[in-house]
């Protein structure tokens, strides 16, 4: 998920988001510790977009930067 992509949605949409990524993240992690077939990339780049929602949503909160129009 791309910056741009994550700027342009709404803060409903990315608590929805961060949500599922979180949950995704856990279970990736759980796989990985039971059957060790999870990929590491794929761990490396949730974790990377659950990084990029945060930052969005803290700058929209402390009001660094607003909502971008769609």
């Amino acid at each position: 998920m791309k910056i741009d992509e994550i700027r342009g949605k709404t803060d409903a949409e990315l608590d929805f988001e961060l949500k599922g990524l979180t949950k995704g993240l856990f279970e990736l992690r759980f796989k990985t510790a039971t059957e060790n077939s999870a990929n590491p990339s794929q761990i490396r780049e949730t974790r990377r977009a659950l990084a990029r929602i945060k930052t969005v949503l803290k700058e929209r909160s402390t009001k660094i930067r607003g909502q971008e129009p769609r």
